[in-house]
């Protein structure tokens, strides 16, 4: 993977479950199209799941060789992009340490992951780890010296934060050793799980890319639909309905009639569900006959995941030397 003329872009995802669909639209096929356009690092990033306390409850609850198989299964090619496990690359876990030297604790206390759960989690899960969560993500994201990093707006706090230890180590050390990162702004949209919120592996109400036919179609009969809607002849609204919002994604030729007969009350919520499903179902049969072919070479996914990491060892090897260098170790 050689493309030295091309801008360095970084991100990652943690295998604390199954990937989604929301994973998919949120990040993954937004992958699948720079991966072409940039040196791309793609790290399953399983240090980060480290802070999740079902994680460190159940150290089994780690998906991170069900999550390379279905990102390779999906088309991230190893050929355009480096893919491998953020633990395989212990110079995360390094330039991690040497930034939280000169990273200011009020600058963590500040991030949103940290103030939203600070009232909700036990003082006992409060851990050193989850406060410094932000941290070690700048640290993925300067130790390949990323020039663009894929984000959702949610996300945009913590990527001013690595912007902000950029300038500072820049500073402090007098070497212009890190770009400052810009968001490459995500424009998916926010797909809602069965009961209609967010969809989350948090949540329970995920539709995963690995589901089954049988199961899938079993999900979405589940899924709530427009709650003002009682009778099949009601007119409905299309715009209140999380189904039509898949309707549009994955039928979306049929998806404006769809919302015409539905507002008419033409189309019950149990027929649009059935041609919901087998919409969603065909266009994901290819990636389940590649995730099946590949799901009976476990060599080839290890070997594919140490050679993303040699890749990414050869990048953060050097940043870190020269990081220490600065700091006169």
């Amino acid at each position: 993977m050689i493309k030295s003329n091309q801008p360095i872009l970084v991100s990652g995802v943690q295998p604390s479950g199954v990937l989604h669909l929301g994973n998919y639209h949120g990040a993954i096929k937004n992958w699948l199209s720079l991966q072409h356009t940039h040196r791309s690092f793609f790290m399953i990033a399983d240090f980060h799941a480290l802070t999740s306390q079902a994680h460190v409850q159940d150290p089994r609850a780690n998906y991170r060789y069900a999550m390379a198989l279905d990102l390779l299964a999906l088309g991230i090619d190893p050929e355009q992009a480096c893919l491998f496990y953020q633990s395989d690359v212990p110079q995360h876990a390094e330039l991690h340490l040497l930034l939280s030297m000169i990273t200011p604790l009020q600058w963590l206390h500040r991030t949103p992951s940290f103030k939203d759960k600070e009232d909700k989690l036990s003082h006992e899960w409060l851990t050193h780890g989850f406060l410094g969560y932000p941290l070690l993500m700048s640290a993925d994201i300067l130790l390949y010296k990323a020039q663009a990093v894929p984000v959702g707006t949610d996300q945009l706090p913590h990527l001013e934060l690595t912007r902000e230890i950029a300038r500072r180590f820049n500073h402090l050390y007098g070497v212009a050793q890190f770009p400052i990162p810009e968001a490459t702004l995500t424009d998916s949209p926010l797909l809602p799980g069965l009961d209609g919120e967010k969809m989350s592996k948090s949540h329970g109400n995920t539709i995963h890319l690995s589901d089954d036919p049988d199961t899938l179609t079993q999900k979405i009969k589940r899924m709530k639909t427009d709650p003002k809607r009682i009778r099949r002849d009601d007119p409905g609204t299309p715009e209140d309905c999380p189904v039509f919002t898949y309707q549009q994604l994955y039928d979306a030729s049929e998806s404006e009639q769809l919302a015409v007969d539905c507002r008419a009350g033409r189309i019950g919520c149990v027929d649009c569900k059935a041609r919901c499903a087998q919409a969603v179902n065909h266009t994901l049969a290819e990636f389940h006959d590649t995730r099946q072919r590949l799901s009976h070479q476990p060599q080839k996914i290890h070997d594919t995941m140490n050679a993303g990491a040699e890749q990414a060892r050869t990048v953060a090897t050097a940043t870190v030397s020269e990081v220490k260098q600065a700091m006169q170790l």
